[in-house]
């Protein structure tokens, strides 16, 4: 097989998972461009119910260290091995400590050991409003907190320009000249 078929483009730039891996196969299974539209709409409807779920029920306890391999965490959220990579995989960038995702088996010890404000902005991120809306936020920040963060999100990716200088403004230099005769030459 060609390096191309054995391997699934990764999130990282220039990094690459190996498709049999249970990351590999998540993905694999999650983004296949190919795979019927409906049922694939079914697949992240069906997926995204769970995930709620389960950041209900993290959400529920913020403070207590959720700790156990990729297979007793599954089974702990009553979820499939296959749906618990799948949340892994998207909460790994949000936790104190990032799991081992990308080579991780069924008997890998992982965490879900999350930072709160991180994992809140990455929900206002994603635009997951079934996630940062839970009503478990409202017990770890107060409203004021929550649009606090959710505006300083919206706004790290927002591109501002400077305002352009005039050739006949004052140079911003402070020498008091105007531009065009001073730093604008």
């Amino acid at each position: 097989m060609a390096d191309t078929e054995q391997t699934v483009p990764a999130v990282e730039e220039g990094q690459k998972i190996d498709r049999n891996s249970l990351l590999g196969k998540w993905r694999t299974k999650a983004y296949d461009e190919k795979a019927d539209k409906g049922w694939l709409q079914r697949f992240w409807d069906s997926y995204f119910a769970v995930e709620k779920g389960i950041y209900a029920q993290l959400l529920s306890h913020p403070d207590e260290e959720v700790r156990g391999t990729v297979q007793e965490l599954a089974d702990r959220y009553e979820v499939p091995l296959e749906t618990m990579v799948g949340f892994l995989d998207g909460i790994n960038d949000s936790l104190v400590e990032p799991n081992p995702i990308e080579t991780m088996e069924a008997d890998t010890p992982v965490n879900l050991v999350f930072d709160k404000k991180k994992l809140y902005m990455n929900m206002v991120d994603a635009k997951a409003d079934w996630l940062y809306q839970l009503p478990q936020w409202d017990d770890i920040f107060t409203k004021e907190e929550q649009k606090e963060y959710y505006l300083e999100q919206k706004k790290s990716g927002t591109i501002v320009k400077p305002k352009k200088i005039g050739r006949n403004d004052p140079c911003p230099c402070g020498s008091g000249k105007k531009y065009k005769y001073c730093c604008g030459r």
